[in-house]
């Protein structure tokens, strides 16, 4: 599992919530993330084709149910 935040001086602040139950004992590892910058002449949706991956470990549904994955809200009706 791979979770992102901040550090604000003093605590790390997680982006989001873990999938964990509230008091699960954890071990860090902590890293800075590597920041790269957007060439400028690249355009965004060339960035997101060079930089995009295929894993069978996500699902096949991610982008139409995002919110489910990120958030934990009930799925989209797949009309």
């Amino acid at each position: 599992m791979v979770a992102k935040g901040r550090l604000d001086g003093k605590m790390i602040v997680l982006d989001g919530p873990l999938d964990l139950p509230a008091g699960s004992r954890v071990v860090l590892q902590v890293e800075p993330e590597a920041v790269r910058p957007l060439p400028t002449s690249q355009s965004l949706l060339e960035w997101i084709e060079a930089n995009a991956v295929e894993a069978p470990v996500l699902p096949a549904d991610l982008s139409r149910q995002h919110d489910h994955y990120l958030y934990g809200t009930s799925k989209k009706s797949q009309a």
